[in-house]
């Protein structure tokens, strides 16, 4: 049997404290769905993680980890879940993991590239296009995205190359 695709839930930020807590990034929506998993992996390795919200952050602890310099050597790594402990989704939404790859097409037909990665500007999902000519489109369905197609891997788009 094939391994299952892990998704990266969110990343370690530094230590906190001095009892081994970890402040972390929630890459979820919302951000506290990250402290909903029993198990994740951290450092290739599956672990139990408790903690709470502090404002943007989760304060995580691990087990086994119970100082700050056992903490320190979980500094900017990976939170990653495996795919099949992901909620389903409604009718017209993604995971940006599930978007990372496909072909960017324009209405003429114009492959821009293929998305390299999301980030959030605050008000929308930002597709990083890496093709030719790299460029950032708004993931706004039906303003500049028209279709997504998983199954063909393809992001139709209204956006020219200039």
């Amino acid at each position: 049997m094939a391994a299952e695709r892990m998704i990266q839930v969110g990343r370690i930020l530094a230590p906190h404290g001095i009892k081994g807590q970890l402040k972390a990034e929630s890459f979820c929506d919302p951000p506290q769905r990250l402290l909903s998993f029993p198990s994740v992996f951290i450092d290739g390795s599956l672990r139990c993680i408790v903690g709470r919200m502090a404002g943007a952050h989760a304060l995580i602890s691990l087990e086994g980890i119970e100082d700050r310099d056992a903490a320190l050597r979980f500094r900017g790594q990976s939170i990653a879940v495996e795919r099949s402990q992901l909620p389903p989704l409604a009718e017209g939404q993604f995971y940006w993991a599930d978007l990372e790859g496909l072909s960017v097409v324009n209405r003429d037909g114009i492959v821009l590239g293929v998305v390299d990665h999301l980030f959030s500007n605050g008000s929308h999902p930002i597709l990083v296009v890496r093709g030719e000519r790299d460029c950032m489109i708004p993931f706004a369905m039906g303003r500049h995205v028209d279709k997504v197609d998983l199954e063909a891997s393809r992001i139709d788009v209204d956006w020219d190359l200039d």
